[in-house]
């Protein structure tokens, strides 16, 4: 079958760009016992943001969504020497995995987790903000995703990239009747994108182990 063929595929990046350590892994694993099982980006995904976090030199990184912490730490390993981290989770079963998983890790003093919901938490940290994010990922709930949208862009620099993850749906953002919050709050994004002026998108399509979705991604004006 071809989800197979993604699979393997999938597999081959991995063992050759890819790697997880053992604390990912641990980490991956963990993400049984948190609200969304398995629900983490893939290992090459992970890569693949770290390598856009690293290509705009991030001192400063902002993630809306945690989880368990998988996609922090690959993102947390791009930071410049120095480099601040700041990732917001609204789950409290999510935020307890994600606290240990980062301490043992050794990013306790890098990585500052904020528990509530993101959009509650982020216009304290505007308000408060001294500097701009180099980078900002989005992987939370999907209904006020244009909403994080529009925060990330206060929040970043000229030059700053912003990515936004599951915004394909497995394709059910070519269904127009669709009734799933998730689904909608997606369309909502992508339209958006189409005339964003703020800042240039593009969206990816991504196949493999995490099936079928896609991310997109942006570099702010």
């Amino acid at each position: 079958m071809l989800e197979d063929v993604f699979k393997a595929v999938d597999d081959y990046i991995k063992e050759r760009v890819g790697f997880e350590d053992d604390i990912l892994v641990k980490v991956r694993e963990s993400s049984r016992f948190s609200t969304m099982p398995d629900a983490n980006i893939s290992p090459n995904q992970g890569k693949f943001l770290q390598i856009l976090a690293k290509a705009c030199n991030s001192s400063n990184i902002l993630e809306i969504g945690t989880l368990v912490g998988y996609s922090t730490i690959w993102l947390a390993r791009a930071l410049q020497e120095g480099g601040k981290l700041i990732t917001i989770e609204s789950e409290e079963i999510n935020y307890h995995l994600a606290c240990k998983n980062i301490k043992e890790a050794n990013f306790h003093g890098v990585v500052t987790i904020k528990k509530g919901k993101a959009l509650d938490i982020l216009p304290k940290i505007f308000e408060n903000q001294t500097f701009a994010f180099d980078f900002i990922f989005i992987d939370a709930d999907k209904p006020p995703y244009l909403e994080y949208l529009k925060w990330a862009i206060k929040m970043a620099r000229k030059g700053s990239i912003i990515v936004l993850d599951n915004v394909i749906r497995n394709a059910q953002i070519l269904e127009p009747n669709s009734t799933d919050p998730k689904v909608i709050g997606v369309k909502r994004l992508n339209d958006y994108l189409k005339n964003c002026k703020e800042a240039d998108f593009t969206i990816l399509q991504m196949v493999g182990e995490k099936e079928y979705d896609g991310m997109a991604i942006g570099i702010v004006k």
